[in-house]
């Protein structure tokens, strides 16, 4: 008798997990680069710690080719959700890319000018004549970069402006064969890593330009709400453990990404910089949009012809997810 009550217990309790595992909602999410990137560390975070288990989630982790390719699988269906910039919908909704951020990843900008120290540029007027490294020409460095220029009275013919890719900005800014760059925290940190001294300048000084977004469709928002929002949550959950917690994050994010190992402080100091530069302190507002400074980015991306048609702005995000 007894064996057969464990027999009943065993066999429930292996229906319940089987339950479980099966509750669990697949989810493709897109990266625009290299997932080892610290840009992505919360996300691997949130995996490691298992908050998107914890929301119901099973996660898996694909990489695309850039911003572009990121919100046309999206928009597509070929994933479930994937990472652009805030100002990605702008661009591909005008091309007919039904896709819209749902969260922000911080309350400033992704991209920074970094300049060379030796390079006699003190200002971005200064730039002019000089080489500048940027991501590709479809990317938001480059955007960025123009507009940063505009505000300085320069456009992109008075400057040698190259698309590098990563490894090639961070080569070339050491050699000295470009003086500036349109890039992210780490790269900057690589550069000074070998000895170069630069000068950041955020680009939210200059021009109102956006960290990371969470994108997806108008019909994975219609028809998986639940998933979105449970994704959204898992993801801040661990952007917000960087903000409060640096030190701690970057040993977690080191034991998920075996190709840091050995390199806590250095991801600590990237951290610290994103803090700084890209995420801000203000949780309450780091996930919510801003449609004033969406509205001044098309701006102006029209009158430069990065876009040709103008869509409306609150097309190309959605408040459902994150509040107003």
């Amino acid at each position: 008798m007894i064996r057969k009550v464990k027999s009943i217990a065993c066999a429930v309790l292996l229906s319940i997990t089987a339950t479980v595992a099966t509750a669990q909602e697949k989810v493709t999410y897109l990266f625009p680069a290299p997932d080892f990137l610290p840009a992505f560390a919360p996300f691997k975070i949130a995996q490691a710690k298992g908050y998107y288990k914890d929301a119901g989630l099973d996660v898996t982790f694909q990489i695309g080719k850039g911003g572009a390719d990121v919100a046309k699988q999206v928009a597509v269906g070929n994933v479930d959700l994937g990472g652009g910039i805030g100002d990605t919908p702008i661009i591909v909704r005008a091309n007919g890319l039904p896709v819209r951020s749902v969260a922000m990843l911080g309350t400033k900008a992704l991209t920074q000018i970094n300049i060379r120290k030796d390079s006699g540029v003190e200002t971005i007027a200064d730039l002019k004549g000089k080489s500048i490294g940027v991501l590709s020409f479809q990317d938001t460095t480059y955007y960025n970069l123009l507009a940063v220029l505009a505000d300085a009275g320069l456009s992109k013919s008075d400057v040698d402006i190259q698309a590098l890719g990563p490894g090639g900005i961070i080569k070339l800014m050491i050699s000295g064969d470009i003086q500036a760059m349109s890039g992210v925290p780490e790269w900057a940190g690589a550069i000074r890593g070998a000895g170069i001294e630069v000068t950041t300048i955020p680009i939210m000084d200059i021009f109102p330009a956006f960290a990371q977004s969470i994108l997806a469709s108008d019909d994975t928002i219609a028809e998986r709400p639940e998933m979105v929002a449970a994704f959204i949550e898992a993801t801040t959950r661990a952007f917000h453990d960087v903000i409060n917690d640096p030190e701690g994050s970057a040993v977690a994010y080191v034991a998920a990404v075996p190709q840091h190992e050995g390199k806590e402080k250095i991801m600590e100091g990237v951290m610290r910089a994103y803090i700084d530069l890209i995420y801000g302190t203000d949780l309450e507002n780091f996930s919510k949009f801003d449609p004033e400074r969406l509205q001044k980015v098309q701006d102006f991306y029209l009158a430069n012809e990065i876009i040709k048609t103008a869509v409306p702005i609150e097309d190309t995000y959605t408040t459902q997810f994150v509040g107003e």
